[in-house]
């Protein structure tokens, strides 16, 4: 396989994906690594085992979903001020090729922190402070999506930042009192119906709530690491507890609420951190804070979907839930570690179409249960994050057939901030979408900027296709079209 082949089916993958995390995309792959899409299915366990995503039974409900093109940016840019506009045309300049973006990324770093908030850290980012991430829920707000998925940006998963960990708890709790909560308590009050509202959420990074964040992973169950579990358990505890006394405290004054008020995420991390250490914490916060006899959940964990094992593992996770009496929170992703993981010639799959088809069927299987099963269903909660078209149009469509309303009211379509708005657009505008939230990072100006330089990386790797000269070219239609509607006025 060309090594253009190559690098197409890296980005693709990672595209179609929702991966807010560490990943640095572009510019990762070292001569003579394997491609996800050069995997030996041999040595793969998913080759051959996953089955098709549209089944016979989907394929009837849905016979042309995946025939269907993703949306075209034009509406949704026309939609924007020139000030965005402007932002977005220096994006599609920096990605307009390789060498443009080399140099992009080389010099980010230096570019003077007024200039990067000025043009691109407000299509990404929420803001440096509560002020303005309250601002942009009430922007997003006007765009029909009412809610978000905050996520403080200090991490340090390679322990050499030492960051105060006690501070990130404190602001992350801040955060919920003086952003998610104003947030919706103002749609609430004026709701026609509470369950048109999707929940707030706080994204939970284990790599950013323990000292040593690595290795206390990997030796999550080691007793010669228990102080380290104990730390991060109690940090999650802590910020998780908020959500669920805040939960319990509105549903007595919105008793037809189908679907919690706010919600507790436990992020991702890479494979053998996630087997060591994230799957557990996760479990021991569903344990505590979604008890089988409560109508809502407070707390949801992370699943890649592109690891070969990520079906395997829900369902076992599923199965000890129903045994133990507590619930589970799902979060959907494909996964955002392809470029630094050591055995992704066995741990994920062979190629972007498998990792779709996985995602798809889960994503339908999680969906069907909470529709058949409502408040019944172990599932509990489900986010679709994804920025694919395919997997969006499947959920939305799969919500339109017959179910029980706490099992609708609890599935939520999300993207990055920034991120697939055409698709966000076309889902609320044409496919009358309510259940929509964005992934909003926001924080210290230093450290969003460090996110920036990521977000800048992964739009390298979609130069063919959201960025680049498609982007110029969709910025251009839509102000030749603003433009000539104006004169026709």
């Amino acid at each position: 396989m060309s090594l253009k082949s190559q690098l197409y089916w890296k980005s693709a993958l990672l595209r179609s994906g929702f991966a807010p995390s560490r990943a640095m995309i572009y510019g990762s792959c070292a001569v003579g690594r394997r491609y996800v899409s050069e995997t030996s299915a041999a040595k793969n366990t998913a080759a051959g085992a996953v089955p098709p995503v549209f089944d016979a039974q989907n394929r009837r409900l849905f016979p042309q979903l995946d025939q269907m093109q993703p949306p075209s940016s034009v509406a949704y840019l026309k939609t924007l001020s020139k000030k965005e506009l402007l932002s977005l045309a220096v994006i599609g300049c920096v990605t307009i090729n390789k060498l443009f973006l080399e140099l992009a990324i080389k010099v980010f770093p230096f570019v003077p922190m007024f200039l990067v908030k000025w043009l691109i850290s407000s299509l990404y980012c929420g803001g440096d402070n509560f002020a303005e991430v309250r601002e942009c829920g009430r922007s997003l707000q006007k765009r029909g999506i009412s809610n978000m998925m905050l996520s403080l940006t200090i991490e340090d998963a390679e322990g050499t930042k030492n960051i105060d960990i006690n501070h990130i708890v404190d602001e992350t709790i801040k955060s919920i009192h003086e952003v998610l909560k104003p947030n919706i308590l103002a749609q609430l009050e004026t709701a026609t119906d509470v369950n048109d509202i999707a929940p707030g959420y706080i994204a939970l990074k284990p790599s950013a709530l323990v000292s040593n964040p690595g290795q206390a992973l990997l030796h999550f169950k080691d007793k010669a690491w228990k102080s380290h579990r104990d730390q991060l358990v109690t940090n999650c505890s802590a910020i998780t507890q908020v959500i669920y006394d805040l939960n319990q405290e509105l549903l007595k004054k919105y008793p037809s609420r189908k679907t919690p008020f706010f919600v507790s995420t436990i992020d991702a991390e890479k494979y053998d951190l996630q087997k060591g250490g994230v799957y557990e914490l996760q479990r021991l916060l569903f344990k505590k804070f979604n008890p089988k006899d409560s109508p809502i959940v407070s707390c949801i964990g992370t699943w890649q979907l592109y690891l070969t094992d990520s079906a395997s593992e829900l369902q076992a996770e599923y199965a000890r839930a129903e045994e133990e009496g507590y619930k589970l929170g799902v979060k959907l992703v494909r996964g955002a570690y392809i470029h630094s993981e050591a055995k992704r010639d066995t741990i994920i799959q062979p190629t972007k179409e498998a990792s779709d088809l996985n995602y798809n069927n889960v994503m339908t299987t999680v969906i069907e249960n909470l529709l058949e099963k409502g408040s019944k269903s172990s599932y509990g909660h489900l986010v679709v994050a994804s920025h694919n078209y395919h997997s969006q149009m499947l959920a939305t469509n799969l919500l339109k057939k017959k179910g029980l309303q706490s099992g609708k009211s609890n599935v939520v379509l999300a993207q990055l901030l920034g991120m697939a708005d055409n698709v966000t657009y076309d889902l609320i505008k044409n496919h009358d979408a309510k259940n929509i939230i964005k992934y909003v990072p926001w924080g210290p100006p230093l450290e969003t900027k460090d996110y920036l330089l990521r977000r800048l990386q992964e739009n390298g790797d979609a130069v063919r296709a959201d960025n680049g000269l498609p982007l110029l070219k969709s910025i251009l239609k839509s102000l030749f079209s603003s433009t000539t509607e104006a004169k026709n006025v």
